[in-house]
């Protein structure tokens, strides 16, 4: 059980993770900090304990640079589906700091781990890929505690990161992952600042015993004025 210091420094790097774009600094990772974080993600609930991820540490710069050339033909088909109007905010968003950051890790999923019969999953097979987005989250927390930018890259198609990395067949790319030291983390996500998306406050979101029913939450949960 943390006591109230380290429930304060747990709230704060929750509160503080942002997706890194522009912030990296180009310094090496120090290979004990990595490592931690490695082994927190490692230590992230997976379905039946199959833990189905692995993760691919990439500094090869003609990889790099490969996977950066396909994020931004990625960029182009996004951009021409834009109206004008989000066109012109989208044209203001760094979407990747592959060759900024000092290390790409790719998570990946196999589901053949522990199969077949993986305990928790035989009625909702998706548990699986939720259990290497938890890790995926236990890495990017680790991360920002101490002090290490983390950037998640989605503008790619899975058959060419698969193909670069070399993939064996069934084992899927979730997410290609920049780490890095960085100059600073920005008070508000880059979505906000460049006007795309505003965070929404829970209380909306918030129902009770039915999606639909919104009675007596005060009974139940007690929220900030701003949630």
């Amino acid at each position: 059980m943390l006591d109230d210091l380290g429930r304060k420094a747990f709230y704060e790097t929750v509160f503080s993770r942002r997706d890194v774009r522009s912030q990296f600094s180009g310094e090496p990772i120090d290979k004990d900090v990595l490592g931690r974080i490695l082994l927190a993600a490692h230590a992230a609930p997976s379905v039946g304990m199959s833990q189905p991820w692995d993760f691919v540490l990439i500094d090869d710069e003609s990889i790099r640079s490969k996977f950066r050339d396909h994020v931004y033909e990625e960029r182009e088909i996004f951009e021409s589906s834009l109206d004008a109007s989000k066109g012109e905010s989208f044209k203001r968003i760094k979407i990747e700091g592959i060759m900024e950051s000092s290390l790409g890790v790719v998570v990946t999923y196999d589901p053949t781990r522990g199969a077949p019969a993986v305990l928790g999953r035989h009625a909702i097979d998706d548990a699986g890929l939720y259990s290497v987005c938890l890790c995926i989250e236990n890495l990017w927390l680790a991360a920002v505690a101490e002090g290490i930018g983390v950037g998640w890259v989605s503008f790619y198609r899975e058959k060419f990161l698969s193909n670069l990395i070399g993939l064996p067949t069934g084992v899927r790319p979730v997410a290609w992952l920049c780490l890095g030291p960085v100059t600073h983390f920005e008070t508000v996500p880059d979505l906000e600042r460049f006007n795309w998306q505003s965070r929404r406050p829970l209380l909306p979101y918030l129902a009770h015993n039915t999606f639909t029913e919104r009675a007596d939450l005060d009974q139940v949960v007690s929220l900030p004025l701003d949630s």
